[in-house]
């Protein structure tokens, strides 16, 4: 069973404006990374393997797949870590999640499904959303 991550969005108000982010990046640097001050010790079970998750405004809409860690020293001495990501952006099942800091792991087990199975298949993010946040899905 994979294991993932996930983190809180943060300046983002959609998935449309990750996505922009992620083309800037991707023009710019030919790789999409997310720089955190964590290293995930637990790196070898997700790799390959686990998504990232995004919480934007307070819901779970989209993940990345995680496909490499590379720990690092900034130019302070402080110890950071890259986590690359593939550039494509899929949509889940919206589900509201509270705030948090930093990034989390997150269990196969707690993962919404992906946008296009399910009750939610064709359906528009925003009904989805809505619909999750009544309890309806």
């Amino acid at each position: 069973m994979a294991l993932h991550l996930i983190k809180l969005c943060v300046g983002a108000e959609s998935v449309e404006d990750l996505q922009q982010w992620v083309d800037r990046r991707m023009k710019t640097y030919g790789e999409q990374v997310h720089t955190t001050r964590m290293q995930p010790k637990r790196g070898d079970e997700i790799v390959g393997q686990g998504s990232l998750y995004w919480v934007i405004k307070g819901s779970i809409l989209c993940r990345q797949k995680l496909v490499g860690i590379r720990p690092f020293t900034d130019a302070e001495g402080i110890p950071r870590c890259d986590l690359v990501l593939d550039p494509v952006i899929v949509r889940v099942q919206p589900r509201r999640r509270g705030p948090f800091q930093g990034w989390r792991y997150f269990p196969e087990s707690d993962v919404p499904p992906d946008l296009d199975t399910g009750a939610t298949k064709g359906m528009p993010q925003e009904l989805a959303k809505q619909l999750a946040e009544l309890g309806l899905l």
